[in-house]
């Protein structure tokens, strides 16, 4: 075959790829018990050679679990090598230093068979609702305190559930039926990417992944490093304020810009702390190469390769390196406002590649309610419930920020309605939150309004894990800050921005999400646009003259 068929076949071979690991991931949504999983997607999906390298991973998915889900795989293959896997045989774990940061999220990893022979690796990971624990909140001491703690064990041997696991999940967890069910579509989708993988490669006559597997990394390699070196060379130094838990918490970087690759140093970033908004190793480099890629090369494939220029040095006794048994459970708090920071160092390199920061950690409020809340004067069956939701973004270079949109995670808001449907809760408010958006030439995004009680006004608690309340989103180029977040009861009562507190009788919670900050000079703004969103509702005439001259 000439070499100009062998790159046909090849790129023919990569999209069928990407559609095996597409079809894994929507297998997942459409089999998953969680909400967390089938209505807000947050999960990811992969397909890794026999090294355990991700060859490929699914559209679906946020870059938190897919990043860190890379490294994990060397980890379960580091305690069952591929030679001793067998047909029917899927690992789990949720150690958060194996797996992707915290104990809310399994990982299981399957091996893919074509002929009894071992061709492949698929691997996903689920953010679940309840590991039992405290809940998933900032409270816990220690990882230990946080919930069920699932070694790297088989949870299917040869196609036979682990009953001795499957005991332990069931009892570990306020979601029993929830938890079990998640487990079982986990491996079902990794069964499904097996099969699809198989066909493919005996369609094209393929006995092995290698040869794909070298080209996939070598063109992803090499388009990586000639976008790397189109960047000016040098270091690079940026900080943001995150509100953290006992004190604010500083994110410092240095990103170096060489010919071949892009280290960066946090040396500078704040200590650990004593509660659950520690981020392990992994779950910092996940979301610092995410932040670098979306920027310096955004069109080439994430897989092992693309990845392996971007390098960061992590200071032990950082808060972005946090060793096991610290608290972890909100890691994203933390982690997702890595990819601001590392824009904040590119931004002096290539200002017109960037965005400016954004309400970036998701505000996902667990909820809890009935008589683990209230004892024997509970007005409601026990309940615990997680619904995802997000600020705005910030504004890009030529076009506005996005409204009530997850960036960096990428998860979808949940309905209010499947929310309402599993759980005794009420979403009274849930809309555009007006003069959110930092102004400029381009605005940030709108952040949201959400009120939320339960039926009959009943008692109910949340475990408050929010960001950017004391610290706003920063505008960039002479943008305005957004707005910064809120949280209290509606009757003007504020409360703690993180740990479990309770709403009382009669009261509902009320959240005001941040904005995203504007880009360049407001007065550059074109005047129809403002009219625009003058006209929407989602700034008043006076704000659009205050802010605009217009």
């Amino acid at each position: 075959m000439s070499d100009a068929l062998t790159k046909i076949q090849q790129q023919i071979q990569w999209n069928r790829l990407i559609a095996v690991v597409e079809e894994q991931a929507q297998i997942m949504i459409r089999t998953a018990f969680s909400t967390t999983v089938r209505e807000a997607g947050d999960l990811s999906a992969g397909v890794f050679d026999l090294q355990g390298r991700m060859l490929a991973q699914a559209v679906t998915g946020t870059p938190g679990h897919v990043n860190s889900m890379m490294e994990s795989v060397g980890h379960f293959l580091a305690k069952f090598p591929a030679e001793t896997m067998r047909p029917g045989d899927h690992y789990i774990t949720n150690d958060p230093w194996l797996g992707t940061g915290h104990l809310h999220d399994l990982t299981v990893v399957t091996p893919a068979f074509q002929r009894g022979r071992i061709v492949g690796l698929f691997a996903n990971t689920a953010h679940v609702i309840d590991v039992g624990g405290l809940g998933m909140g900032p409270e816990g001491r220690s990882v230990f305190e946080e919930g069920l703690y699932i070694p790297i064990v088989k949870c299917f041997d040869q196609g036979r559930p682990n009953e001795t696991l499957f005991d332990f999940v069931r009892v570990g967890t306020r979601t029993p039926v929830e938890l079990e069910g998640d487990i079982y579509s986990l491996c079902a989708c990794n069964d499904a990417g097996a099969k699809r993988l198989v066909e493919m490669l005996d369609e094209f006559g393929m006995d092995s992944l290698d040869p794909l597997a070298s080209y996939i990394f070598d063109s992803s390699l090499k388009a990586t490093l000639e976008e790397i070196a189109k960047l000016p060379q040098g270091t690079y130094g940026a900080q943001i304020t995150s509100d953290g838990y006992e004190a604010p918490v500083t994110l410092k970087a240095a990103m170096t810009v060489k010919a071949d690759e892009i280290v960066v140093d946090y040396a500078g970033t704040s200590g650990l702390s004593g509660r659950g908004i520690n981020v392990p190793a992994s779950y910092c480099r996940a979301y610092s190469c995410f932040g670098i890629k979306v920027v310096v090369a955004p069109e080439i494939p994430n897989n092992w390769a693309s990845l392996a220029p971007f390098r960061m040095e992590i200071p032990e006794g950082c808060i972005l390196n946090a060793p096991r048994p610290y608290p972890v459970s909100v890691r994203h708090v933390v982690g997702q406002l890595l990819p601001d920071l590392m824009m904040g160092c590119l931004h002096q390199a290539v200002p017109d590649r960037v965005t400016a920061e954004g309400s970036s950690a998701l505000w996902n409020p667990p909820l809890r309610g009935g008589a683990q809340v209230s004892g024997a004067a509970a007005e409601l069956p026990d309940f615990e419930i997680i619904t995802f939701n997000s600020g705005g973004t910030g504004a890009r270079p030529t076009k506005d920020g996005m409204d009530g949109t997850a960036f960096p995670s990428g998860v979808r808001t949940m309905p209010v309605e499947a929310t309402e449907n599993v759980a005794p809760v009420i979403f009274w408010q849930n809309q555009i939150r007006e003069g959110s958006a930092g102004a400029g030439r381009t605005r940030g995004g709108f952040g949201k309004v959400m009120e939320i009680g339960t039926k009959g006004e009943a008692e109910f608690a949340v475990n408050a894990i929010f960001d950017r309340v004391a610290n706003a989103p920063k505008g960039r180029d002479g943008g305005g800050d957004g707005a910064a977040g809120w949280v209290g009861h509606t009757d003007g009562t504020i409360i703690r921005t993180k740990g479990f507190q309770i709403v009382p009788k009669g009261k509902r919670l009320l959240l005001n999400l941040p904005g995203g900050g504007g880009m360049g000079d407001p007065k550059q703004r074109d005047r129809a646009l403002v009219q625009r969103d003058v006209a929407d509702g989602l700034i008043s005439p006076a704000q659009a003259k205050a802010l605009y001259g217009a």
